[in-house]
């Protein structure tokens, strides 16, 4: 999600007079779909879903979650520099990591984040930053902030950092504008080549990533003291400081262990019409969540067990105990981030999610603590869209393949079906 300063959301941003970016990212557009995708949809739909329920069931789409330690200084209110413990902070190959900052028409700014692909004229982001669903409008002004290698110094303040404008946006052509869509992501044309101490990355293309582990970052909401905690008034941690953390990808929602419970599909057997998030196909959006080394906040396997699997849930789905200190979830300002494996970008920030206060809450209330579940679009099953449209020219189209490792067949990802009014 973007995060819009002063509303606590997942990645934009708001200036206030003093030109500081004060951004937390605004609560999910529910504002009509497109004309092109209610027509894709039956117009069943006019709506985004940000909750809903199932078999008692239910869910909110929010993205608030840190570090399990503080990732800014404690300076209250202002936060003039980065600080926080030094494990989330920024290591060598996050030099292509970029701060975003779109500017729409009415005045309201907001902050994402993106990576910067092998052609080096190409960003990666999660197409919620720019867009409210393909063929809607985009941003009047997106500027690319590039990290100058200071993890205390704010990227996007005027001056602290080389900058791009963007020329072009590329929506994915299916992705519908819902909160939790694997088709959420967008690739951005600068106006001129990132600047050479950028990292270009290539791309994590394994068709499976379960269990696997994973390095993430972003520029968005921070924390005085770690969690959901210290990113408030009058805290005010801001946004617009690289920060990165480790995660394992617990499952996607088609996962067959689930028997369906999250997705739904045709006669024919493939995935279509609406699951249990919506109406946006979900069967390869993975997830993460906020483990702490206790089982009791182990919400994969806990979701897992909750959906009526019975004991052949605890033998499907094993104990996961995180990966110690630097476990992370993402949070407002984090979207359209990188989610890296072996150093090459595997995943899109995509959104955060909660089932409630029984699965794995650590402070009471829906606090976004341990347990809590971030989301990502699998760039495996985009790399056709990728390689169309990250290519400034078409003399580049060899290169660029070779750079994205793309020289045997792609998996195509299945296409729904159209709902039925």
């Amino acid at each position: 999600m973007r995060f819009q300063f002063s509303v606590i959301a997942t990645a934009m941003i708001v200036a206030s007079p003093a030109l500081a970016i004060e951004a937390f990212e605004p609560a999910p557009n529910v504002a009509g779909i497109s004309a092109n995708a209610a027509k894709q949809l039956g117009a069943i739909q006019p709506v985004k879903m940000a909750s809903g329920s199932k078999n008692g069931m239910s869910w909110s789409a929010v993205s608030r979650v840190i570090g399990q330690t503080a990732t800014s200084d404690v300076l209250a209110p202002s936060n003039t520099i980065g600080g926080g413990n030094p494990i989330y902070k920024p290591s060598a190959n996050k030099s292509g990591t970029v701060a975003l900052i779109m500017e729409y028409s009415n005045g309201d700014r907001f902050i994402c984040s993106g990576s910067v692909m092998a052609d080096g004229r190409s960003i990666a982001t999660a197409a919620h930053c720019v867009s409210d669903g393909a063929g809607t409008a985009n941003p009047v002004k997106t500027t690319v902030h590039f990290y100058n290698g200071n993890p205390d110094e704010r990227a996007v303040n005027p001056g602290a950092s080389e900058t791009r404008s963007v020329t072009a946006y590329f929506v994915h052509p299916e992705y519908i504008g819902e909160v939790i869509d694997q088709n959420d992501i967008a690739i951005l044309r600068i106006n001129k080549e990132a600047p050479a101490s950028a990292q270009r990355y290539d791309l994590f293309t394994t068709n499976d990533l379960t269990g696997t582990q994973f390095n993430v970052a972003g520029y968005g909401t921070r924390s005085t003291t770690g969690g959901n905690n210290g990113n408030t008034p009058p805290f005010g941690a801001r946004t617009g400081y690289l920060r990165e953390g480790d995660n394992i990808y617990d499952y996607a929602w088609g996962d067959s262990r689930f028997q369906d419970f999250f997705t739904t599909r045709d006669t024919t057997g493939q995935f279509a019409g609406q699951n249990f998030f919506g109406f946006a196909e979900v069967e390869f959006s993975f997830i993460s969540d906020f483990d702490n080394g206790l089982q009791a906040q182990d919400q994969s396997r806990r979701i897992a067990n909750a959906i009526g699997l019975g004991p052949i849930g605890n033998t499907l789905f094993p104990i996961n105990f995180g990966v110690g200190a630097r476990e992370v979830g993402i949070a407002g300002g984090d979207s359209g981030g990188p989610g890296f494996v072996d150093g090459k970008l595997a995943t899109i920030n995509s959104y955060g999610l909660t089932f409630g206060t029984n699965f794995g809450d650590f402070g009471g209330g829906l606090n976004s603590g341990w347990g809590e579940f971030s989301g990502y679009v699998p760039v495996f099953i985009h790399t056709d869209f990728i390689a169309t449209t990250a290519v400034p020219e078409p003399a580049s189209w060899a290169m660029l393949i070779m750079g994205f490792g793309l020289t045997g067949a792609t998996m195509r990802r299945r296409r729904g079906v159209t709902a039925a009014a």
